[in-house]
């Protein structure tokens, strides 16, 4: 894994989903609020196939690179995969499972960028837009 920094990972993560058609690709940047990764990649896909389709481009394009995955879940429900290579972890979702799941939300502190349609990656200058969640307690 030469010169691949877990930034340069997550970028080209992000990247490879878009190969694939994954849509609203956002890399949440985890390290002044978290020592468990480093970033977090996530995105959509439409159905189940689709879901795998960007798993398996990620990690045969990764592990070209010489990043092999440590971890992944999800595979056989379809629903969402996760990635895990250590200090970036790829988070794909079928869309109502992440608005479900909401981890922008969760991860409101973290800093954000958007991989847009045509590959560019843009720092949106704020976090993710949502504030953690205020739980009552009783």
């Amino acid at each position: 894994m030469k010169n691949l920094t877990s930034r340069n990972l997550a970028l080209l993560a992000g990247k490879l989903a878009l190969e694939k058609q994954a849509s609203d690709i956002k890399i949440l940047d985890l390290r002044k609020i978290s020592n468990i990764s480093d970033f977090f990649v996530v995105c959509s896909a439409k159905v189940d196939v689709h879901l795998k389709a960007i798993a398996d481009n990620i990690v045969e394009k990764l592990e070209q690179k010489g990043a092999k995955v440590w971890h992944n879940e999800g595979y056989p429900q379809g629903r969402w995969i996760i990635l895990d290579y250590v200090d970036v972890v790829v988070h794909i979702f079928l869309e109502e499972a992440r608005k479900f799941y909401d981890l922008e939300g969760l991860w409101g502190d973290a800093q954000v960028q958007e991989v847009s349609d045509n590959g560019k990656v843009q720092k949106t200058g704020r976090k993710t837009g949502l504030k953690p969640r205020k739980r009552k307690l009783k």
